[in-house]
């Protein structure tokens, strides 16, 4: 199954933002999962898996390369290392994105691509795929955009 279709259901039988992103980068679900957790896990370097879930979702052009190197992810996938804790922030900030809009678009993956990849007015007609990659303070942005639209304020 897609990961993005566990988001067509009703919202209240979705786990916590912590559990779905971990579903997201393909991490292993200890017993207990929550935000420390999650913390911790991007402190010590996401498993290289988590770019290929990315991959998957986006297409491997939009994040092997722009978001971590080819070079890199392979010399991590051939000595069984854990991503670099930048990697592993750019990752997780994307994949708060995905998730935000997969909730906003009940995972219609079609709908998500055409906002994550459509410039912006109010992002200085950036794409959200590209004010999201750029830093956590334009992940934040984009968060914030799709909160306003989930609001109903015109975006």
């Amino acid at each position: 199954m897609n990961i993005l279709e566990t988001y067509a259901g009703s919202q209240a039988k979705r786990p916590s933002e912590s559990v779905r992103l971990a579903q997201l980068l393909s991490l292993p679900k200890p017993k207990r999962f929550d935000e420390i957790t999650l913390a911790h896990q991007i402190a010590e370097g996401l498993p290289t898996c988590s770019v290929t879930a990315l991959a998957d979702l986006l297409g491997r052009s939009h994040v092997i390369g722009p978001v971590v190197p080819e070079a890199t992810l392979r010399r991590l996938k051939k000595s069984l290392k854990p991503l670099p804790r930048k990697h592993s922030e750019r990752i997780y900030e994307l994949g708060r994105v995905i998730d935000a809009l997969a909730q906003a678009y009940h995972g219609d993956a079609t709908r998500i691509d055409g906002f994550l990849y459509r410039p912006h007015p109010l992002l200085d007609g950036a794409t959200p795929f590209e004010m999201a990659r750029s830093s956590s303070a334009g992940a934040h942005a984009v968060l914030n955009l799709v909160r306003r639209a989930v609001a109903g304020v015109v975006v």
